[in-house]
């Protein structure tokens, strides 16, 4: 993904980039109604997000049984079938947004944790990162 225009939102500080992670239990989806809901939330927060231009991209993830590790050991690229860690929760979708500062971030990370009912991260880019 190519680095991010240095834009401001209020022309003193440069807007950071952080990962919104969205950590979901393992085992089965909620009941159609319940996920129809949340989606529901979901998509008005994109919304939201997109039009104060803070939404850069968004996507949900396929259960970690279908993950597959590559891994560099004795100078060899290896593949594993599976997680790279077992756990009893992964991370089902992320977000990544603009903001300001941390607060701002941690404002829509507490928006999608309302939204999608889960546990979300609020983790900051390294600025210039490309």
């Amino acid at each position: 993904m190519p680095a991010m225009p240095p834009e401001t939102l209020d022309k003193e500080s440069p807007v950071k980039q952080y990962l919104l992670s969205i950590y979901q239990p393992d085992g089965p989806t909620p009941a159609p109604a319940v996920l129809q809901g949340i989606m529901r939330d979901v998509g008005v927060l994109r919304d939201e997000m997109k039009a104060a231009g803070a939404w850069v991209f968004s996507g949900g993830l396929h259960p970690p049984s279908t993950s597959t590790v590559v891994r560099f050991k004795d100078r060899e690229v290896l593949t594993t079938d599976g997680p790279y860690i077992e756990g009893k929760e992964h991370i089902g979708g992320f977000t990544i947004v603009r903001a300001a500062d941390l607060d701002s971030a941690l404002a829509r990370g507490r928006k999608l944790s309302r939204a999608t009912t889960l546990p979300v991260e609020v983790r900051p880019f390294y600025e210039g990162a490309e």
